[in-house]
């Protein structure tokens, strides 16, 4: 809806608008500041609009009128913001703001709000009013209402927008190149979200996305807002979710972005320690100043609702917690401590804010310390945040693997622990980008051994990660096997699926997505000890783990026997709950998954002796190096359908 304004209306909305955005509570903020088309006066054109409190002067510059001098800006009151209305300025047309900051030297300044850039290495805001989309993805959005996402299957597939797939030159796909060919491909694999690491304005591809200069902007070089919110829609008529990365710790230094502004510490800290983010070369937020609040939280709230995403993963929030996160001098609180806690209650009115307008959407955070209660909701002392990737089951995870096979007996806790705390959290498991960069190598290249014991420890890993308690997330080529780590600036090793090996684990990770939706046991009870029950945890001897995934019904359920040695076993006996017969749902050495086994076991009946507190047992092969999972096939006990 177009605004239609006089100046006497237009003062006093804007001084209503700012006293919102100046305490904090202000969480549409982008439709009050930034640039927005505009009925003013009977006379149509754009206002711009801009927050520099300390400023002495401010200036709209660009294509439409000088670019040294320019239309000169009214201060609103005591309100910190700046406005002026033209006629001249087109969509289109590129501006900044010059500001003759508190010290009197005058900067070029980018729109913290604009919603378009130039094409980098150019950085000029672009004149954009938002997008008023039709919509036409509202049986996805009905279905999030109905169904908790804590009782669905997740299993998210990470990508890298600019280096899932280049052009033969190394050009970049555009966003509607990529919906004709992304979101078909992530649905044949089997997954059921797409996460994207950051998509807005930054000017320098070796940040990977995470050292942002235009919050309110998809990157130029990606495309247009228009076009995001299509392949959103696109998705979820796919019925995929879209989840992307999101970053209000920290932003770009960059001298026209947002950095010292308004020639004070305007968006950052006052304190030098705290302002300087030396780790990353960035700028940390002032959490604790409310109008950095209203920006971030409006931030959050634009993306969730102008494209419709499903949930922003929260990046870095461990540099939000701790005041000595990072590896510079750091400012302790007046009692000595290192929590940051305007830091914690900006976390918990983020969460509390996004939450109470949309309870299903996913707040995802990246988390890699031991603090407590990051999912807890905020009402129950928590952070209040949905998941939390489990970064310490990652970790023990790789190392395990990347053990030879003969030491992991002795290390058999790195495979065994995360199930002490589990539940503690609700967790996703991640094998994400920061795994397979830096020298760390590819999932597959981790795996001791030859070619073929490579792939089947990798088919190995990806199935205990399948069975384990806690939604999934794989990194872009973890799903073929990809040998060489990921590389920023070029697309992944498609080439790698004319290789038999790499087609199979192509294929072998297509069955495994498939079947951990099909099976209510693998996702229904994630986040309660009544979803597993251990039935062997201390063979570290033959390095043989084995339990049981159970869904909310007696019958759902599946029994899982990992072996992490390349040496077959002959005669395993596996305690069962229920008398009867079981038969193979999944043995990941296969022939066609890339293993030698050419066909299953057959029925396997029990033994009524109990073993692993269990009152039957079964005997089976358990393959060198495997993970079998088997199903009740005809049980007594339990009816077909309860």
């Amino acid at each position: 809806m177009v605004k239609q304004v006089n100046k006497e209306t237009n003062q006093a909305l804007l001084e209503k608008e700012m006293y919102l955005f100046n305490t904090g509570q202000h969480f549409d903020s982008y439709l009050s500041l930034g640039c927005s088309y505009e009925i003013y006066e009977g006379t149509e054109g754009f206002r711009f609009t801009v927050w520099a409190p300390h400023a002495k002067k401010v200036s709209l510059v660009g294509d439409f009128c000088s670019w040294t001098d320019g239309l000169e800006m009214e201060r609103v009151n005591k309100t910190g913001s700046w406005t002026v209305f033209t006629a001249v300025a087109q969509e289109g047309h590129c501006y900044k703001y010059l500001i003759e900051q508190a010290n009197g030297e005058s900067k070029l300044k980018i729109d913290p709000y604009a919603y378009a850039f130039e094409v980098r290495p150019k950085d000029a805001s672009v004149v954009k009013d938002l997008p008023q989309k039709k919509w036409r993805d509202s049986l996805w959005m009905a279905n999030k209402k109905r169904y908790a996402h804590t009782t669905r299957p997740m299993t998210i597939y990470e990508v890298h927008l600019s280096s899932w797939k280049c052009h033969a030159d190394g050009s970049w796909y555009s966003l509607t190149e990529l919906q004709d060919e992304l979101i078909p491909y992530v649905k044949e694999m089997g997954y059921t979200h797409i996460e994207f690491m950051p998509l807005m304005e930054h000017p320098l591809d070796a940040s990977w996305g995470y050292q942002l200069t235009g919050y309110y902007a998809i990157s130029s070089k990606y495309g247009t807002m228009e076009e995001f919110q299509n392949f959103v829609e696109a998705a979820h008529q796919a019925h995929l979710g879209v989840i992307m990365d999101w970053v209000p710790g920290h932003f770009n230094r960059n001298d026209y972005g947002m950095a010292y502004f308004d020639g004070t510490a305007q968006f950052e800290y006052t304190d030098t320690n705290k302002a300087q983010n030396f780790r990353w070369g960035t700028m940390n937020f002032d959490l604790g100043k409310t109008q950095v609040q209203s920006f971030l939280i409006s931030n959050a709230l634009f993306w969730l609702e102008q494209f419709h995403l499903d949930g922003l993963r929260v990046d870095a929030v461990s540099s939000m917690l701790y005041l000595d996160y990072d590896e510079g001098p750091w400012t302790p609180n007046e009692d000595g401590s290192n929590h940051n806690m305007a830091g914690v209650d900006f976390i918990k009115k983020l969460n509390t804010a996004i939450l109470y307008r949309h309870p299903q959407a996913l707040m995802i955070a990246e988390e890699s310390t031991a603090w407590s209660d990051v999912t807890t909701p905020v009402d129950q002392g928590g952070l209040g945040f949905s998941y939390k990737w489990n970064m310490g089951w990652m970790n023990d995870t790789l190392r395990f693997f990347e053990l030879e096979p003969h030491q992991r007996k002795f290390h058999f806790n790195l495979i065994t622990f995360s199930f002490m705390y589990t539940f503690n959290e609700q967790f996703i498991l991640p094998f994400s980008h920061d795994e397979v960069v830096h020298g760390k190598k590819s999932l597959m290249h981790k795996m001791p051994g030859d070619r073929y014991n490579q792939f089947a420890g990798l088919r190995v890993m990806e199935v205990y990660k399948m069975t384990h308690p806690g939604k999934k997330l794989d990194f872009m080529g973890n799903e073929f096997g990809q040998f060489l780590e990921w590389r920023v600036h070029s697309e992944l090793e498609w080439t790698s699926l004319e290789d038999d090996m790499n087609n199979k684990h192509h294929y072998f990770t297509k069955t495994i997505n498939e079947l951990y939706k099909k099976e209510r046991a693998l996702w229904e009870v994630d986040h309660d000890p009544s979803g597993i029950e251990i039935l062997d945890a201390d063979n570290s001897e033959q390095s043989i783990l084995t339990f049981i995934r159970k869904g909310k019904k007696a019958r759902d359920f599946l029994i899982v026997i990992c072996n992490f040695m390349p040496i077959e076993r002959l005669n395993y006996k596996v305690g069962v709950p229920f008398e009867g017969s079981y038969e193979e749902l999944l043995n990941t050495e296969m022939s066609e998954f890339g293993g030698v086994w050419t066909k299953d076991q057959g029925l396997l009946k029990t033994v009524n002796e109990p073993l692993n507190r269990q009152n039957n047992h079964i005997e089976l092969i358990i393959p060198a190096m495997s993970v079998v999972i088997l199903r009740p096939k005809r049980i007594k006990g339990v009816p077909q359908a309860d």
